[in-house]
């Protein structure tokens, strides 16, 4: 039986803005008319294999309006994918949103929240350009588990034998698969959250069958190892306070077996200069639609703190 899908509280506008030679796609819910001086734009940023749609939930549970944009990055969602990319680099995030801040927010610091992969892009940017943020956002933005020298050889051949071969997603009948598929990886998202997010992750082909808004290039692993020293440097030269929120229910062992143990993690949160923790219960990684609302309170307290 079909459900019936999610409905806004506060609709959003797309917006289109040329980033960097790209088509880029945002998101804004309310308007300049919002802005103060103690209430700059906040600018929410996606993780992989996600859109910014995905912060809907979050800005309905807002008590407050406010000026937000969420951008999909390159190669997400409506933003134009580089033609012939075959790969990802952080490096190209950092250049987007610093060329997307200073289109819609010149001359002025922006609240700043990151999800998953866009939570370790924000953390990377907030140190580079510290006086761009007033406050930050890090949900789940982990990083990566600290890789040796030794690894270069087998990760550079592994990322020259998979550009050999074209990279594919899995297609679907139709929505309700995709909102099946959403509920398959995430059992705490409701039917009808899933059921908006199909049509907003997703895209019917000229076949009728349905894509997921995703490049499949994003699947290819990066040859370049994740230097956890480099990206330290960039957290301690951080200045704006950092909100840090995770979901109970997370488990990073899935990702990573035991290359990446928890005091680690502990480790690379102490160098942050002005830190606040929470966790949502029950939430697992993807806490903005498991506990939208409770993730809405934290962020608006710290915010307009």
């Amino acid at each position: 039986m079909t459900v019936e899908p999610y409905v806004e509280r506060r609709p959003s506008l797309s917006r289109f803005l040329t980033v960097r030679g790209l088509r880029y796609h945002v998101l804004q819910w309310g308007d300049e008319s919002l802005v103060r001086p103690d209430r700059p734009p906040l600018v929410m940023v996606h993780g992989w294999m996600d859109v910014a749609a995905s912060f809907q939930f979050v800005v309905d549970a807002f008590a407050a309006d406010r000026l937000v944009l969420a951008p999909d990055w390159r190669g997400f969602g409506l933003t134009e994918t580089q033609p012939a990319t075959d790969t990802y680099w952080y490096p190209d995030y950092l250049g987007d949103l610093e060329a997307l801040l200073d289109q819609i927010a010149p001359g002025r610091a922006v609240d700043l929240a990151g999800h998953s992969m866009g939570g370790n892009v924000v953390m990377l940017y907030a140190g580079v350009r510290p006086q761009r943020i007033r406050k930050l956002v890090n949900l789940e933005g982990f990083g990566m588990p600290q890789t040796q020298p030794h690894q270069a050889p087998k990760r550079y051949a592994q990322w020259l034998d998979e550009l050999k071969e074209p990279a594919r997603l899995r297609d679907y009948a139709n929505l309700d698969e995709v909102a099946e598929r959403l509920r398959k990886t995430n059992p705490l998202l409701p039917a009808q959250r899933a059921a908006w997010l199909a049509g907003h992750w997703s895209r019917r082909r000229d076949d009728g069958r349905w894509e997921i808004l995703g490049d499949p290039a994003h699947k290819r692993i990066n040859p370049a190892l994740y230097q956890k020293a480099e990206v330290l440097e960039c957290w301690k030269r951080i200045e704006a306070p950092v909100m840090w929120v995770e979901g109970d229910r997370t488990d990073m062992t899935k990702w990573w077996g035991n290359r990446y143990p928890r005091e680690d993690f502990e480790s690379r949160l102490a160098v942050i200069a002005s830190l606040e923790r929470h966790v949502l219960s029950p939430a697992g990684h993807m806490l903005h639609h498991d506990q939208p609302e409770r993730l809405a309170g934290h962020i608006e307290s710290f915010l307009d703190r």
